[in-house]
């Protein structure tokens, strides 16, 4: 397979239920590649664990999950090769890990970008769009949406293609 590399990595923008992991996901199966889903989202209840059964559902057996709920850059660099098609499903979540978690966000969010640069395969990240709702009304949603807003800027920024789906209607931004 021949990697198309101005328009390898892409950044999938969307509200919550915009269908954005549905069309991230059928950009990546209809690529042709090695397909490897990194997985940032933890099981904390009994709702996400069912959210979690549903997306897993939503894959066959052409996917290989890696499970990343803080190291995405290690994760896509593990996965990388010319054949590999990454899907990071999602950085929201990612950024309420590294948030809780008490990480440097800065420093994964370095590395991250890190590994877009080097990737030889395709990369395709899936993210919320936050910023176009109300101002939180407490500290930690507060630096929650900031976190977000700041991660969507700068890969926004790094990758060769953003979509953002409304109402599961894609749109291309970039």
């Amino acid at each position: 397979m021949t990697i198309n590399r101005s328009g390898r990595t892409m950044l999938v923008l969307g509200g919550a239920r915009s269908g954005k992991s549905r069309y991230a996901q059928s950009l990546a199966e209809a690529s042709g590649g090695r397909l490897v889903f990194v997985a940032t989202a933890q099981a904390f209840d009994d709702e996400m664990t069912d959210r979690i059964r549903r997306h897993q559902a939503d894959r066959d057996g052409r996917w290989t999950t890696v499970e990343a709920s803080v190291d995405v850059a290690g994760a896509i660099g593990a996965a990388d090769g010319e054949d590999a098609v990454v899907l990071v499903d999602c950085l929201t979540l990612w950024a309420s890990n590294l948030l809780l978690g008490e990480e440097d966000a800065e420093e994964r969010l370095a590395q991250l970008l890190a590994a877009l640069k080097r990737a030889r395969g395709q990369v395709l990240l899936v993210a919320n769009e936050v910023g176009l709702g109300i101002v939180p009304d407490n500290a930690l949603a507060r630096a929650f949406r900031d976190l977000a807003g700041t991660i969507n800027q700068r890969v926004a920024a790094a990758v060769d293609r953003v979509h953002m789906t409304v109402a599961g209607i894609p749109i291309i931004v970039k």
